[in-house]
């Protein structure tokens, strides 16, 4: 249950089958994506692949003496720009490698247009998603619905890609879904009926337990993806943005040129697999530690006495140099975090969000509220999701001001569309539209007090009380607690034992705060092995772009307007 080593061992046999010699990478779009996430390009240089190259590219030379190994996506583009790459090779031999299944029409066009017979193999290897971390993938979809209902290409990418990742972990599960999401039941039916029609691909040895997969609806969880992280990768992808691995660090006061994009991965970097879940504090300790660390090694270096030092220095430059790189890139990610978390109040924002989010009293955070929106250091994007969650958390209390402060943020200057974001969330994921009781707000006295007690449990500090609505949902699930009126099985089959391997899907997209939940369950949990994919990895901004596209064309609520854009 390892995307990233079920990708990585995908990649590694496409090398390894073309045998010895030369070769050139041949990708698209995409699968240059899915390939970069999981190799360095140090690393598969030093499997003979010597050149990259995209099948939309033009102008690319004939080199006869290279073996080619072609890994794409099977789209009609795809099979066409290749049909034709076979029609005027510019490699010696073909290696034709699909992210997906193909269907045997396509594979007759490509035979056709082998006319010169340089392909040598062509292989169906299931990696047509993006991984993420070893427990986490996404499919890049930012935008995967209108209204209530599916974006037709986006669901038909969402299924191939939900199918690709079963079939790369060899996986056949049953199939739950959130039940009050018309948009999780199509997706589960479709998937069902994808693995019933390549039933001879899901033929893997059977399990005492077989494996669940968890169809689940962002709209059921608005807060989520509207709070401030303090773990160090949701925290970078919140403040910074994380985009297949890499950060734009190029708005960094003072940055060097070659820290204006930085690479931050966990198979390739220890300091950020060892640190990526920990919080704000314990990574500025970690980074002391690491440049103490260095500046030791730095001084063992610079004694070159003779032949037997010099030999040592030669032998762990190439060491000495990749930590040189990660000390610079991580003081240099870690201290405009720390600018920021400085310069807009941060800590402030984020324990008014934790209240809203894990507490309720109404009048003690409609005043905090207003205090941090009179605040001028606060940026704007804060005092958005401020009264977001404030317009999510107390959206039928009877003296809720959510105009009010859509008002008051008109003043500091949130331009007319942000503002009617507002009203655009609770289109989405308000108490209509969701199936959950997000904030507990049915549940009698006893029960309510019981839940703040066991929040409070365990809660490093004010910054962390949240825990995402997938938490309760995963621990019930374990448990055999998840109600079936709310989460039904497809089908006639049920799960009698506690699971074993569940794959959590959430339409709409995950967050990194969902990831992190996810690698607790993992590390806490014995015998039980989760992994989380979603349409989109969100942070904030995302997020929003996410929450537009999906109510154009709805009803406007009183608070928002058709098309509205962030």
């Amino acid at each position: 249950m390892n995307v990233v080593l079920a990708v990585k061992q995908y990649v590694s046999k496409m090398i390894d089958d073309s045998g010895p010699g030369m070769k050139v990478l041949l990708m698209d779009k995409e699968t240059t994506s899915v390939v970069s996430m999981v190799y360095a390009q140090s690393e598969i240089l030093q499997k003979e692949v010597y050149m990259f190259e995209r099948i939309d590219s033009g102008g690319r030379e004939t080199m006869k003496h290279l073996k080619c190994i072609a890994f794409m996506r099977p789209t009609k583009e795809n099979v066409e720009m290749l049909a034709q790459e076979l029609r005027t090779p510019k490699y010696g031999l073909y290696y034709v490698y699909f992210s997906n299944v193909i269907s045997k029409q396509d594979v007759k066009t490509l035979a056709e247009a082998d006319d010169q017979e340089v392909v040598r193999e062509v292989q169906e290897f299931f990696a047509d998603y993006i991984a993420v971390n070893p427990h986490l993938f996404s499919l890049n979809i930012s935008q995967c619905c209108k209204g209530l209902n599916w974006e037709t290409r986006s669901l038909t990418r969402t299924v191939q890609g939900l199918t690709s990742v079963l079939l790369s972990l060899k996986k056949c599960p049953m199939i739950r879904y959130q039940n009050s999401s018309e948009m999780a039941r199509r997706l589960a039916e479709l998937v069902r009926q994808m693995i019933n029609k390549e039933a001879g691909l899901f033929e893997f040895r059977k399990t005492d337990v077989p494996p669940v997969l968890m169809i689940l609806d962002r709209r059921d969880d608005c807060v989520t993806p509207l709070l401030n992280q303090w773990t160090y990768q949701a925290m970078v992808h919140e403040l910074l943005g994380i985009k297949n691995n890499r950060t734009n660090l190029s708005s960094v006061p003072g940055v060097s040129r070659d820290l204006q994009e930085v690479v931050l991965s966990a198979e390739h970097d220890e300091f950020y697999a060892n640190n990526m879940y920990c919080n704000f504090g314990e990574i500025g300790t970690n980074i002391k530690s690491l440049m103490e660390e260095f500046q030791r090694k730095s001084k063992s270096q610079a004694k070159v006495e003779s032949i037997a030092d010099m030999k040592a220095f030669v032998e762990n430059y190439p060491q000495f140099k990749k930590m040189s790189g990660t000390v610079a890139k991580h003081v240099t990610v870690v201290g405009e975090l720390s600018r920021l978390v400085g310069s807009h109040c941060l800590l402030e924002v984020s324990e008014c969000e934790q209240e809203l989010a894990c507490q309720g009293d109404h009048s003690a955070s409609l005043q905090k509220i207003k205090s941090l929106l009179s605040n001028e250091r606060i940026t704007s994007v804060d005092m958005l999701r401020l009264v977001m969650l404030y317009a999510l958390r107390y959206e039928r209390h009877s003296n809720n001001d959510v105009s009010g402060l859509v008002d008051a943020l008109g003043r500091r200057g949130v331009t007319d569309r942000q503002r009617k974001l507002v009203g655009a969330l609770l289109d989405y994921g308000g108490m209509k539209a969701r199936g959950s009781d997000l904030f507990g707000s049915n549940q009698d006295p006893v029960a309510m007090t019981k839940r703040f007690l066991k929040g409070l449990k365990g809660v490093e500090n004010v910054y962390t009380q949240h825990k995402p609505l997938l938490h309760t949902v995963l621990d019930q699930l374990i448990k055999g607690k998840l109600r079936e009126s709310s989460y039904p099985y497809l089908g006639t089959g049920q799960l009698r034992d506690r699971p074993q391997d569940i794959v959590v899907f959430i339409i709409g997209g995950t967050t990194y705060e969902e990831a992190l939940t996810v690698h607790n369950f993992n590390r806490s949990t014995p015998g039980v092995r989760i992994v989380l994919g979603g349409t989109y990895v969100h942070n904030f901004k995302s997020f929003l772009e996410e929450i537009s596209q999906a109510v154009e064309g709805q009803e406007p609520s009183r608070l928002s307007t058709r098309g509205n854009r962030w």
